[in-house]
């Protein structure tokens, strides 16, 4: 039977440190009970000595969860374990963690003290927090600086003094998964009582190592990891304990351990910890990134329409994302993902001429990137009656402003072979260039999102603006570029109105959405 690997999540604690804003103790707890849900076995919820805000929180969190063991940090000294004692002290069970540097560098010039004075701090703090509790974890700061004598030496004195737990930090993300991995395996063979306390790691990712060095220590024998939700944390961040996870679900054949981890809360746990930490995912991310099961390569994606396996080793639904996979249009894309995209829009294979629908898609790829299923159904029209063009353009935009505050905003629109012009007034420049052009086209939307970005090409500042607007139940998007933010704001704008138009062909309702012009 394999054994369990103890997953121990200092994302409170760790993770919070680095945050521009402290966390306050409501979004602690909701964090906590994520956490909980998740199935962490040990979750470390705060430093209680670092201030009465942390203090209370710890104490707040302590009290509400029942399935996780709550863990609270303390230094070797007694004023700080007795604090961490009594915010501790509501929850039924609970860990109290200890920590000390041990490499001589941190002795030297942090500590000022000899190695012999430290492993006597270490001891007399161990048998301190064992007065409180049994569930004691000893931290050697900066092990993976440490001699391996020295190690050896003081992981031997505080087991022997009631550490059930030794922690082997690497505070600096300094090691390689090899020599990590050799150092563990050098505890379990010197260090005689070494089988009386769980081997715990908590690697740091400075060299962006963290995760392997995690499971190198796994398999080297180590039963607890250490780790944050999308690997937050000091400087570059800790391990990312989602990756770790992952890790060993998916490749159980080589580790044969387990973890008692709810897998499928792992995408909405780190969503919640993104949010609350305002801590974006990057897209690229391991496992939780936007990115993370999508596919742009053509050959990716034929493979994964022809079976998943093919280029995915975990699904999007093992760990609770619902949205499930996607195959980005760009133009690395195949004709199989166009084809595949056309299917499910309803279209069959006769509805379209695939390769003049290929060389269309291409060239608009090339100016946009990346291209929508709603920007391959109006092609897809476009190609099939030589109507190639876009209908709307912008002819003039003139904002106007009053001394009272009010805003006049007129838009003169090419629409076909005609100009059409509209103006509306209020204080609110989007909203108001949203209801003249819903003027000018009769077609009505509802503007869901819009991001700017400033950009800058050879000195020049430019600003591109992205929207998302409903219609009739369905997103459409639009980007554009320009010095002017309020032009690259009608531009998008009008690249929107332009996909409805063709969209609205091909499903034959032009003559209700365009009424004006017919």
């Amino acid at each position: 039977m394999s054994q369990r690997i103890i997953i121990f999540d200092t994302t409170l604690r760790d993770g919070e440190q680095s945050l521009q804003i402290a966390l306050n103790t409501k979004k602690k707890l909701r964090i906590a009970l994520a956490l909980e849900k998740l199935g962490v076995d040990v979750m470390e919820v705060g430093f209680p000595i670092s201030s009465p805000e942390d203090f209370r929180s710890v104490q707040v969190i302590a009290k509400k969860i029942k399935n996780s063991l709550v863990c609270g940090l303390a230094r070797c000294v007694d004023n700080d374990i007795d604090i961490a004692a009594r915010a501790l002290q509501v929850a039924k069970n609970f860990r109290i963690h200890i920590f000390l540097a041990t490499s001589n560098l941190h002795i030297r010039s942090k500590l000022k003290k000899n190695f012999d004075q430290i492993v006597e701090m270490a001891v007399h703090s161990v048998k301190y927090a064992r007065r409180y509790t049994d569930d004691v974890e000893f931290s050697c700061e900066d092990a993976g600086r440490t001699s391996i004598n020295n190690l050896c030496r003081i992981v031997e004195a505080t087991i022997a003094a009631g550490a059930r737990t030794i922690n082997i930090p690497d505070t600096v993300g300094y090691t390689t998964p090899l020599q990590f991995s050799k150092i563990i395996t050098t505890l379990y063979e010197r260090v005689l009582n070494i089988d009386e306390a769980v081997i715990s790691v908590h690697c740091h990712d400075d060299l962006g190592m963290a995760v392997g060095n995690s499971v190198a220590a796994i398999q080297a024998g180590a039963r607890q990891i250490e780790g944050t939700l999308n690997g937050i944390g000091e400087r570059a961040g800790n391990t990312a304990l989602e990756e770790v996870i992952m890790a060993i679900k998916v490749r159980s054949d080589l580790f044969d351990v387990h973890t008692n981890i709810c897998h499928k809360e792992i995408y909405r746990t780190s969503k919640i910890v993104s949010k609350l930490c305002n801590m974006p995912i990057s897209p690229n991310k391991a496992i939780v990134g936007s990115n993370a099961f999508s596919h742009s390569s053509g050959i990716h994606q034929d493979g994964m329409l022809k079976n998943r396996q093919n280029y995915e080793i975990l699904t999007p639904e093992s760990i609770g994302r619902m949205e499930g996979n996607s195959l980005n249009l760009t133009s690395r894309s195949g004709r199989a993902a166009l084809k595949y995209y056309m299917r499910a829009m309803g279209y069959q294979d006769g509805d379209y001429d695939m390769d003049k629908l290929y060389n269309a898609f291409l060239k608009i790829a090339d100016e946009k990137g990346q291209v929508f299923d709603y920007d391959l159904e109006s092609l897809a029209f476009a190609t099939s009656y030589e109507d190639t063009q876009d209908y709307f353009y912008l002819e003039d935009l003139n904002i106007q402003y009053s001394y009272i505050g009010g805003i006049t905003t007129s838009i003169k629109l090419f629409c076909g072979n005609k100009t059409y012009m509209d103006t509306s007034a209020g204080i609110n420049l989007l909203n108001a260039i949203h209801e003249v052009l819903t003027k000018i086209t009769n077609i009505s939307t509802v503007l869901k999102k819009c991001e700017f970005f400033i950009k800058n090409y050879d000195f020049t500042v430019f600003i591109k603006v992205n929207v998302t607007v409903e219609f009739e139940g369905r997103y459409f998007y639009g980007v554009s570029l320009s010095k002017d933010i309020l032009e690259s704001f009608v531009k998008s704008m009008i690249n929107v109105l332009n996909s409805i138009r063709r969209t609205c062909q091909v499903k034959a309702k032009l003559h209700n959405e365009l009424r004006k012009y017919n």
